[in-house]
């Protein structure tokens, strides 16, 4: 009899400790990310009229070395001026380099756009004239500005 009591207490302490060791349980992490959007200038431009000839009084077209830029894909952007060193309300105008004379330009670029990533540059477009009769009665010599850009997305 104790030897099948001994067996008994065995077997219920095995099937005792097997019910125990058995158990178990599961739990989810949650990962995230942002990709930030972001805009970036990879070169700035020039915009050169060239020789303003006073006795032709034509419109003169700039020549343009465009700037390029990239912006995160799929985002938005957005870019604005500050309409230069010598802006006369929301005109644009060159100075002369030692008198206070001003030539006012056009300056026009395509402002929205959607990004292709850094691998996918785009080539900005600006465009600028210069009226031929804002030329015209002007004095001799170089006149220059700066237009800042401003890339956002």
């Amino acid at each position: 009899m104790k030897k099948w009591l001994g067996l008994a207490m065995f077997f219920g302490l095995v099937l005792g400790l097997s019910g125990m060791a058995m158990a178990g349980d599961t739990a989810t992490v949650d990962v995230s990310a942002n990709v930030v959007g972001t805009c970036k200038f990879l070169t700035g431009g020039t915009m050169a009229f060239g020789a303003l000839d006073p006795s032709s009084g034509g419109n003169v077209n700039a020549v343009l070395t465009q700037p390029t830029f990239w912006c995160t894909k799929g985002a938005s952007y957005s870019i604005t001026d500050d309409n230069g060193l010598y802006e006369s309300g929301t005109a644009f105008q060159v100075k002369h380099v030692s008198l206070t004379e001003y030539i006012p330009y056009t300056f026009t670029y395509t402002a929205t756009g959607t990004g292709n990533g850094p691998s996918n540059p785009i080539t900005m477009d600006i465009a600028g004239t210069i009226l031929g009769g804002d030329y015209v009665g002007a004095s001799a010599g170089d006149y220059a500005d700066t237009v800042t850009l401003t890339i956002t997305p």
